[in-house]
């Protein structure tokens, strides 16, 4: 199950992020977690400590070389140059299993914190004027709309701050989004914003309230997001500790009751494949009419497969040398 963290800046979203995926990979749980923010502190947030670094490259350095293996031998894409971050898979595209011996998690997963993690990259001073952090976050678009994900198995993206994942369609490429929200003016602002966009679509999203003191502040978030409210977490000395670089201890019970419960919704969502692919295609279509196909030169449109059904049954359509990996890896 693919889930998103969104949230106004300094809600908490990151250390959320961080601490789910941490208590998925504890578990057992296949996990991977994706730090999707243009302030790249997913790393430092899951291993405060003064551990090893993360090393491995940012999907976007090697943008060019995941396209070229995930378009494969489909023949309605002509090129990695051709294929923009909403090109949905068709018949001939190599899709992943999370965490698979492919070459895009063998290059870009180092493990953080006991938590597998990959980055989008940090934005360049050679960006600046020039570029959106939205051109980053193109790989991973990709790598959700060529993966195949099997229950019980999680990505975890720390997406940008406030409304930002609307620049693109990402934000339909999730199973459950958890809006984080201070109780504050401010905190629900994005909320209101991110529900009205999610509704239209059909995108399930659910608020944790976080930084919750008191009483007054509950009200306050029920008052607001009413049954959107799905738990809360309050002010955590284990989460300052660690910040401060103060090891030991266990997160607190009420905090990691509430993480128990955005994974029990996680858990109760069913994936809808028919959904997925239709929001792939339809945000595919809107991008090359608005920018791609004068960007790229192409007819974009004619990218889409109209008769490819994503999914593990998506798997037996994987190009032949591919085919027998992917179904042994299939749980």
């Amino acid at each position: 199950m693919r889930v998103a963290f969104v949230g106004k800046g300094g809600s908490g979203k990151t250390t959320l992020s961080a601490l789910f995926s941490r208590q998925l990979a504890r578990s057992g749980a296949p996990v991977v977690a994706i730090d999707g923010d243009i302030n790249q502190h997913l790393a430092a947030t899951l291993d405060p400590g003064e551990g090893e670094s993360f090393t491995a490259p940012p999907l976007s350095t090697r943008l060019g070389e995941i396209k070229e293996w995930l378009r494969g031998e489909n023949p309605r894409i002509a090129s990695a140059e051709a294929m923009v971050k909403t090109t949905p898979p068709g018949r001939g595209s190599r899709l992943l299993r999370l965490l698979g011996d492919d070459p895009v998690h063998r290059a870009h997963v180092q493990e953080v914190g006991g938590v597998p993690l990959m980055a989008t990259g940090v934005f360049e001073e050679s960006d600046l004027g020039v570029a959106c952090y939205h051109s980053k976050l193109g790989a991973v678009e990709l790598y959700l709309n060529h993966l195949v994900d099997g229950p019980g198995e999680y990505v975890v993206v720390d997406m940008t701050a406030g409304a930002d994942a609307f620049a693109s369609g990402l934000f339909t490429r999730f199973d459950m989004t958890f809006l984080v929200a201070e109780p504050t003016r401010k905190g629900v602002s994005v909320y209101r914003q991110y529900r009205d966009h999610a509704r239209e679509f059909g995108i399930p999203i659910a608020v944790v309230g976080n930084k919750v003191a008191d009483e007054d502040d509950l009200l306050f978030l029920r008052e607001h997001v009413g049954e959107d409210l799905l738990a809360c977490c309050v002010p955590s000395p284990w989460v300052r500790g660690r910040e401060q670089g103060r090891a030991g201890g266990e997160l607190e019970a009420h905090n990691a009751s509430s993480l128990e419960t955005l994974r029990a919704a996680v858990d109760s969502r069913a994936k809808d494949w028919a959904a997925f692919q239709q929001h792939a295609v339809t945000f595919h279509l809107r991008n090359a009419a608005a920018l791609a196909d004068k960007a790229t030169g192409s007819a974009l449109a004619a990218q889409v497969d109209r008769d490819f059904q994503h999914g593990p049954a998506s798997l037996t359509t994987a190009p032949a040398e591919d085919l027998t990996e992917a179904l042994t890896a299939a749980p």
